[in-house]
C-alpha cells in the first residue's frame, strides 16, 4: 500500500492573527513495506504530518493518496482508511480500559464486526507479534511493566489488521529495557508481516538501527530524506537544524578531524567497532 503526499500544507488558526504554517508544501512517497523514520525537533511538523495520514486532520492544501485514491475525497470511506492506517499515539497505554489485556486487544476487531472466533484469532496473532504470550492474556494492564503496556496497546491496533502502522514516539517515558522490548517487537512484526511502518522518534540510535529510510523535517518542510547512511553522514546539516546524529557518527567525525582516514557514513556500533579495531592494529605496527 503506497502513500503519496503531494504539496501538503497545513495552517493552524487560518485567517487569524495566530495563523501558523505547520506543514509547507510537503512532497513524499512511502512505499509498500518500508520502515520509514521521521525525525525533527519540536515544532518541525512531524506530529501534524502523521495525523494527516489517516485523515485525522484535513489539509489546508495538497492531498494524500492511498494507493492512488485521495483519502479526504469521500468522508464515507474514513472508517475504512483508519482501519488500513493504524495510528499509535504517545502513551497509548492510557487508552487501555478493559479488565484484561486480551479483552482490550479484542475490542478493535470486535468493533469491525468480526465473529467471536475471528476476533480471538486476530487478538492472539497481534499479541504474539508483540511478544506477549498466553501468560499475559488474563492480566490487568496495571500488572504490566511500562514496556509491556506499550506493546499491549500496539497489539490493539495490530489486531485490526492495518496495512500501515504509524507510531508516534513509541518508547517515550519507557526505561531502556522496555525500549528495547518495544523496538524488537516492532522490528519482528515488520519482518513477519511486511507491514509498512512509519516511526516518529527522537532516538537517533534506534532510528539508525531499524529504519530503511529517514525523513528529516524542519520548519514544516522536508529538509532531507535518504537511507540512514546517507542522512547520518550529514552531521553538520543535522546540527544546523537542531538535531544530533548517532554517537558513532560523532566518533567517526572526530577521528577524521584528527587526520585519520575513516569513512564519514558509518553510523552503527558494529561498523564503528571494525574501524576502531583496524586503526588500533595500524597504530601497533
Amino acid at each position: 500500500m503506497s502513500i503519496e503526499i503531494s504539496h501538503l500544507t497545513h495552517l493552524y488558526n487560518e485567517g487569524t492573527a495566530m495563523e501558523r504554517k505547520a506543514l509547507d508544501d510537503v512532497n513524499l512517497t512511502i512505499n509498500d513495506g518500508e520502515f520509514v523514520a521521521i525525525i525533527g525537533h519540536t515544532g518541525s511538523g512531524k506530529s501534524t504530518l502523521i495525523q494527516h495520514l489517516n485523515a485525522l486532520m484535513k489539509p489546508t492544501g495538497g492531498k494524500i493518496l492511498l494507493d492512488g485514491e485521495d483519502i479526504n475525497k469521500d468522508k464515507t470511506k474514513l472508517k475504512s482508511i483508519r482501519q488500513k492506517i493504524g495510528l499509535v499515539f504517545q502513551y497509548p497505554e492510557h487508552q487501555l480500559f478493559e479488565m484484561t489485556i486480551f479483552k482490550d486487544v479484542c475490542y478493535g476487531p470486535k468493533n469491525m464486526g468480526l465473529n467471536d472466533a475471528d476476533v480471538e484469532k486476530a487478538a492472539k496473532e497481534a499479541l504474539d507479534l508483540v511478544g506477549l504470550d498466553e501468560s499475559f492474556y488474563d492480566k490487568s494492564p496495571f500488572e504490566l511493566s511500562g514496556g509491556q503496556k506499550r506493546r499491549a496497546a500496539i497489539a490493539g491496533i495490530l489486531a485490526m489488521k492495518p496495512r500501515v502502522l504509524v507510531l508516534d514516539e513509541p518508547t517515550a517515558g519507557v526505561d531502556p529495557r522496555g525500549r528495547n522490548e518495544i523496538f524488537d517487537a516492532i522490528n519482528h512484526m515488520h519482518h513477519e508481516t511486511g507491514i509498512t511502518v512509519i516511526l516518529v522518534s527522537h532516538s537517533m540510535e534506534d532510528v539508525a538501527k531499524y529504519a530503511d529510510r529517514i525523513i528529516v523535517m524542519n520548519q514544516g518542510r522536508v529538509a532531507l530524506t535518504g537511507t540512514p547512511r546517507e542522512v547520518f553522514s550529514r552531521v553538520s546539516l543535522l546540527e544546523e537544524i537542531g538535531l544530533a546524529a548517532p554517537q558513532t557518527s560523532y566518533v567517526m567525525k572526530g577521528l577524521s578531524d584528527k587526520g585519520y582516514s575513516v569513512a564519514q557514513d558509518i553510523y552503527t556500533v558494529d561498523e564503528a567497532t571494525e574501524v576502531l579495531y583496524d586503526l588500533l592494529k595500524q597504530v601497533k605496527k
